[in-house]
């Protein structure tokens, strides 16, 4: 069983990575090159592109800072704020949280320091803060590879490319299009908690995968429950990934062990099909007679 690895179309929904790293509406400017805003002179390009991917933090390149309105302390941006006012060094009682709905009107452009209301453009130094700028979600990023876009659906700006995207408004998600016509939906997949580390997934940086069930789970801690041969989902219990050459093998295994209980049946249900069956009990597994699962319990 330990070496079952994640396989075949389910395994394909299993590591389908969402993008789900949140950015807190906004094409490029128009969705042009911001080398066009001023117009398209050397001067306004050169005063446009200064400091371009020189400011910023691990989380964004941009060339602003905000002032969180809780502490009225500036960070480089809301996870670095949170990052530092939840540390292990800091005061139990002191510590917070920034979300991304409390982020001021009012952003600090890195170049000349100046204070001033949220837009693309500095006031003062006449520098493009970020290439991508997202004025309702507040969005400042100069690395544009990101492909980043606002779906209206989610409420936020998401990264990866529109057209590689779509938004199940069941689930309450972007998923990759791979998944349109072949995920379970359930009604507000992505709203609610990583059943493996409990953090809320919707505003998650981290990658998040959706399992053949329809529900979804981080990336990491999908792998690690691999890594611990843990290969059900933690709230269905339905299997993760194609398991039929696991139960093939277990055939086998089971067909080499003497079986003194064949006349004791019990009734089993199958976490995989929801199939009930009558079955010879067995000390090590029971198979469902439907589907051929050993993913069973007895009922």
């Amino acid at each position: 069983m330990a070496a079952v690895q994640l396989e075949s179309v389910a395994a394909q929904h299993a590591k389908d990575k969402l993008n789900v790293e949140i950015f807190p509406q906004g094409p490029l400017v128009d969705g042009k090159d911001t080398s066009r805003v001023k117009g398209s002179s050397p001067d306004d390009y050169e005063r446009l592109e200064k400091g371009l991917m020189q400011y910023g933090c691990a989380h964004y390149r941009r060339r602003c800072r905000i002032r969180a309105p809780c502490c009225n302390e500036v960070f480089d941006c809301r996870h670095c704020h949170n990052e530092s006012k939840n540390s292990i060094k800091t005061d139990v009682i002191r510590r917070h949280e920034l979300s991304r709905h409390e982020v001021q009107q009012q952003v600090i452009c890195s170049l000349c320091g100046t204070e001033q209301e949220v837009g693309q453009i500095c006031i003062s130094c006449g520098v493009c803060m970020g290439k991508y700028f997202c004025e309702v979600c507040k969005l400042f990023d100069d690395d544009i590879s990101k492909q980043q876009y606002h779906c209206h659906g989610c409420g936020i700006c998401r990264i990866g490319g529109r057209e590689n995207f779509f938004h199940c408004s069941k689930c309450g998600c972007c998923y990759s299009t791979v998944l349109k016509n072949s995920h379970a939906c359930v009604e507000g997949a992505m709203h609610h908690d990583c059943p493996i580390c409990f953090e809320y997934l919707f505003d998650s940086t981290n990658g998040v995968s959706v399992l053949p069930c329809g529900h979804t789970i981080h990336e990491n801690c999908l792998k690690e429950m691999e890594e611990h041969c843990q290969f059900v989902c933690p709230l269905c219990s339905k299997s993760v990934c194609d398991m039929s050459k696991a139960w093939e093998r277990l055939d086998m295994e089971l067909a080499r062990l003497s079986d003194s209980w064949d006349d004791k049946m019990v009734r089993i249900l199958c976490n995989d099909c929801g199939a009930i069956s009558e079955v010879h009990f067995n000390l090590i597994a029971h198979k469902c007679l439907s589907c051929k699962s050993y993913n069973t319990r007895q009922i």
